[in-house]
């Protein structure tokens, strides 16, 4: 499980980590019944406090995401890998908001970032050229 702390980013890191772990299940990588990193383990990977790592893993657990298993560790449940379209859809939306924040602080045109999106989306998936 490799997560990355911005200390920059403004987002509280217990934060950054429930939405990286929601991502990584979102994104099928990491399936229902695989074990998180021990609390300890992550917070030395991340070189932040334990009680940070606790606490995001108390809330993806309190939004049924994670299930604690007492003396066994964290795991990912069996509802988290049937997320919601809109849940998905939410994540990704509070990146496309970010992306268009930063253009526009970089004087970016949308037509710009559009045919730049474009171009990326071809260049990872060349099998959806016309």
């Amino acid at each position: 499980m490799q997560l990355r702390i911005a200390n920059t980013d403004g987002t509280p890191i217990y934060q950054q980590i429930v939405a990286q772990v929601r991502h990584l299940i979102a994104a099928g990588r990491l399936q229902p019944g695989e074990e998180l990193l021990p609390i300890r383990t992550l917070a030395e990977q991340l070189t932040v406090n334990p009680n940070t790592v606790a606490r995001a893993y108390l809330e993806l657990e309190r939004t049924g995401v994670v299930t604690k298993r007492h003396g066994s560790g964290t795991y990912v449940s069996e509802a988290a890998s049937a997320m919601p379209q809109r849940e998905k859809l939410k994540m990704i939306r509070q990146r496309v908001d970010a992306l268009l924040v930063e253009a526009s602080h970089l004087d970016i045109e949308l037509d710009v970032l559009i045919e730049m999106l474009q171009q990326r989306h071809q260049a990872i998936h060349p099998e959806t050229r016309q």
